[in-house]
């Protein structure tokens, strides 16, 4: 953590000292001249073109290299300045990821090293409001030396090395807003925007750190907890430069992400007897606070979780949620079956999106063709304060009055009372109508080449079921006929619509689709033709139609 952190501060001390070398003697330099209209031609870019990496013609090869040289000159009075300052700041976030086996994590040495981070790339990034944003892509094969203090529960004290440093990663800086002061912006703020790369080791001086089971574990994952949490974005440093309120530059998230976790179909299976025991953790910042844990559903390569989770959203333009697949092998460590990611910006607020997620190897590279399973999701995004029209199901001031607010939240009544309630939860109770109209390009289960397909539905939490008449041999067949459920939960209730082949001694399984109640008590009705799963082809069509009853129930 100490050494992003130095980097960071050693990449903003340099560039602002470098800009003020270059204001100072710009008349005495052709080339500090040719550098204010690079500068120039920033702002001009930000307000003219897209973001882009910088072309030769607005951005010379040779500003890199003089920028890297200037920092290189400066690094030794960066390292002497910052490595205070750096230990002040961030042994508290240390502490605050700290593992509980560790009775406390402190610095007995920190020092930056006397090899700078080197600047390999820059983009503008355009902005529409009052500012300059650049991001810069550094390499930093650093050579610091940092020693933990590290302290077991079990009165066990460890000096800890760290070693190897080598970090590849885009920071980005803005400069807002544009002011005509000297240095020519109010504030600096700066985020860590894209860890490419960051690997370290870690060794015990005078010994061996794998003999204490799990402190190496623990120290990497603090490591990479605070790095996400503290300077990664959108969270972001904001350091004024002139007089003012910045409190606009500071990280306000945008909103809630609402997830339901449906299934998932042929999972690969991890275990060599038996089939894997799967489940998921799904995340948008990898923080152990932030990340959610679904139910482990025991031998089943198909699972259904149908589990509905929420998540904040910092920044809708550049954040992914991350989803992981584990079989669960009780005491020993979970094994990964694959993972996935969704970019929040293909999301439209307030409309439900119904997706499948092709489960990979690894997120960061994508050779692997291995068909690993897929996941199945339902996403709603809801901004806060927009007032469009479209409610959150999942609210908890749902269809609530002015005085079932006042007993929820405990406030006092006309005579001063205070009312005691406990909690309240939004229970979406209502009738569910489904219209089964048809289906389409059935794959025939009869020797003949046919099918006599009929359709089962079934309320998963209830197990109230109904179906469909029979349609003898026929591959697309038109049933029209209407169903009604009464529905207790419907946000957390499903619909399993099987299509069966009618034999004269028997029925043959064909297909089925699962479906959530989200969308439907969200629109009031819909109509749409579904693929028809662990089936060779087919399209079943159907009318959802929402009649609601919110209640309010104690929990």
């Amino acid at each position: 953590m100490s050494f992003v952190v130095g980097l960071i501060i050693g990449i903003t001390l340099g560039f602002a000292l470098i800009a003020a070398f270059v204001r100072s003697e710009r008349a005495r330099s052709k080339r500090r001249v040719a550098l204010a209209t690079v500068v120039a031609a920033f702002a001009r870019m930000t307000r003219e073109d897209s973001t882009k990496l910088l072309a030769p013609e607005y951005y010379p090869s040779w500003v890199l290299t003089w920028l890297n040289s200037h920092l290189t000159k400066i690094w030794p009075h960066v390292d002497e300045a910052a490595s205070e300052l750096i230990k002040a700041n961030v042994e508290p976030i240390l502490e605050q990821y700290r593992p509980i086996v560790l009775s406390s994590l402190t610095f007995s040495r920190l020092t930056l090293g006397t090899v700078a981070p080197q600047f390999t790339g820059v983009s503008v990034i355009e902005d529409e409001s009052d500012g300059i944003t650049l991001e810069l892509e550094v390499n930093w094969d650093g050579n610091p030396s940092i020693i933990l203090d590290v302290k077991t529960r079990l009165g066990v004290s460890l000096p800890v090395q760290v070693k190897n440093i080598a970090f590849t990663g885009v920071f980005r800086l803005i400069f807002k807003p544009l002011v005509n002061v000297f240095p020519c912006f109010g504030a600096v703020s700066f985020s860590l925007r894209e860890k490419k790369k960051m690997d370290f080791t870690l060794k015990v001086v005078g010994g061996d750190i794998s003999a204490i089971p799990g402190v190496a574990d623990a120290l990497e994952s603090t490591i990479h907890d605070a790095v996400e949490d503290s300077i990664t974005w959108p969270v972001r440093k904001v350091i004024p430069i002139l007089p003012g309120d910045y409190s606009d530059l500071e990280l306000k998230p945008m909103g809630t992400l609402e997830v339901k976790l449906v299934q998932a179909q042929n999972l690969t299976n991890k275990d060599f007897i038996g089939k894997s025991d799967p489940f998921a953790k799904l995340y948008i910042r990898p923080l152990r606070s932030g990340t959610k844990t679904s139910k482990v559903i025991d031998n089943d390569l198909n699972p259904v979780w149908n589990e509905h989770f929420e998540f904040v959203v910092d920044d809708i333009f550049t954040q992914h949620l991350t989803l992981k697949v584990y079989d669960d092998d009780g005491l020993n460590s979970s094994e990964l079956i694959g993972c996935a990611q969704y970019k929040l910006s293909q999301l439209d607020p307030g409309k439900v999106k119904d997706v499948w997620l092709k489960l990979v190897k690894d997120l960061e590279i994508h050779r692997d063709n291995k068909d690993r399973g897929k996941v199945h999701l339902e996403l709603l995004y809801c901004p806060y304060g927009v007032g469009n029209g479209f409610t959150n199901p999942f609210s908890k001031s749902l269809s609530m009055t002015s005085l079932e607010r006042v007993l929820e939240d405990g406030s006092g009544s006309e005579d001063g009372d205070v009312v005691n309630l406990k909690k309240r939860t939004v229970i979406i109770r209502g009738v569910l109508s489904v219209t089964v109209i048809s289906a389409e390009d059935l794959p025939p289960a009869d020797f003949m080449g046919k099918a006599d397909p009929f359709v089962v539905l079934t309320m998963k939490k209830t197990g109230t079921k109904n179906k469909t008449r029979v349609v003898n041999e026929n591959l697309n067949p038109i049933w029209n006929q209407t169903f009604d459920f009464v529905v207790e939960d419907g946000l957390h209730d499903m619909l399993i619509v099987e299509v069966w082949d009618h034999d004269t001694f028997g029925k043959d399984f064909m297909g089925k689709c699962i479906l959530t109640l989200t969308r439907v008590i969200l629109e009031g009705e819909y109509k749409e033709s579904f693929q028809i799963e662990e089936a060779k082809s087919g399209k079943l069509t159907l009318n959802l139609k929402w009649l609601a009853q919110p209640l309010y129930r104690n929990s």
